[in-house]
């Protein structure tokens, strides 16, 4: 069974007024200083935000405790600063940004100005084992389609600036500013892939490996594809049905690899349309069909999503749960619709933010 680790992006913000605190760096200190099991909180790009990472897993359940307990450590050392942490993708009240001390961060806000001190954005990162970089690459090959459902899933990032953007996942729009963000074109081999990077590294437009920030990418520390399409995830029963449908991606893609089956051909620029409308509309319109690339209903992608990784699901003992946290995330709506309805119900985005401060932990 492969394992998986999640990486999650956090927001840091003042539990009276909402607005994003640039406390990381006193948080992460704090986080050292208690030793023991903190190791897996991170810096940013911002100091608004923190990150953490956990351990592989093979079982979503132990994933899914992992997640719920680094989130209740990462509101344990921020509250200890007065102040709190909330998963949204991005910040429903006004900010600007303070960016992280150190040398990458400062090359890529001189770099790229005005974007790179604008993107505070949180995202969730999932990786999953793969046994060599042959089949990571024909695993990136063929889950090119299935990724914008996975945004769609997962979106949680309605408003920026103080505004509504009308869409369900505005991190996406924020993050396709770098210039090296999107879908990538069939690799074939890994051989090409790596030569695609060596190509983009030598524009000197990207600094390091770090930032070839397709949706997907062979991950430089680890034996892993890493999937990087989704929203920092409301609640964190979510994050782990992202996590399980992104194995089961994996496992499918693996299998059809083995067994010769080519990848769908769509080119980049219509993956990127779907990319585009999973993040408008989110799960409350159509979405675009991964095989045809033609607009259907949400319910019916996500449901052909579950029957493409069904075996998959079944095979690692995640079938069952997918599919109830599905029908409770249709149900429930994923964070976008949260966030709109508690901004209906009482006309503040400060109560957007104090209500999802409780939900992150739910």
């Amino acid at each position: 069974m492969r394992t998986v680790g999640v990486e999650e992006e956090l927001l840091l913000v003042d539990p009276g007024t909402g607005e994003p605190q640039a406390r990381a760096a006193a948080v992460l200190a704090r986080a050292a200083q208690e030793g023991a099991g903190q190791d897996v909180f991170a810096k940013e790009l911002h100091d608004e935000q923190v990150e953490f990472a956990t351990h592989p897993q093979s079982k979503m359940a132990d994933l899914g405790a992992e997640i719920i307990r680094c989130r209740k450590d990462a509101a344990r050392h921020a509250e200890g600063l007065g102040g709190a942490v909330v998963a949204l993708a991005t910040s429903p009240l006004p900010v600007k940004p303070t960016i992280t001390m150190n040398s990458r961060y400062l090359w890529m806000a001189r770099e790229f100005g005005l974007a790179t001190q604008v993107r505070l954005v949180c995202g969730c990162h999932v990786h999953v084992s793969v046994e060599s970089e042959d089949e990571g690459v024909a695993v990136l090959d063929r889950i090119r389609p299935w990724l914008s459902v996975l945004t769609a899933l997962s979106a949680n990032s309605p408003f920026w600036q103080g505004r509504d953007t009308q869409y369900a996942s505005y991190r996406s729009q924020v993050w396709d500013l770098w210039p090296m963000a999107g879908p990538a074109e069939i690799f074939g081999s890994a051989e090409r892939y790596h030569q695609c990077v060596a190509d983009l590294m030598a524009t000197e437009v990207v600094r390091d490996k770090g930032m070839v920030y397709f949706d997907a990418r062979l991950s430089q520390r680890y034996p892993t594809v890493e999937i990087r399409v989704a929203d920092v995830c409301l609640h964190p029963d979510t994050a782990v049905l992202v996590a399980a449908i992104s194995r089961g991606l994996v496992d499918t893609a693996a299998r059809e690899w083995r067994a010769s089956r080519e990848p769908f051909g769509h080119t980049a620029g219509l993956l990127r349309l779907a990319t585009w409308r999973a993040a408008r509309s989110g799960l409350s319109e159509n979405l675009l069909d991964p095989p045809t690339m033609r607009p259907r209903p949400a319910v019916d992608v996500v449901r052909a999503l579950l029957d493409h990784v069904g075996d998959a699901l079944d095979d690692n003992g995640d079938l069952d749960r997918a599919h109830e946290a599905v029908a409770a995330l249709m149900r429930r709506g994923n964070g976008a619709r949260i966030q709109r309805e508690v901004m209906e119900r009482t006309g503040s985005l400060r109560e957007v933010v104090v209500a999802c401060v409780r939900h992150t932990q739910a």
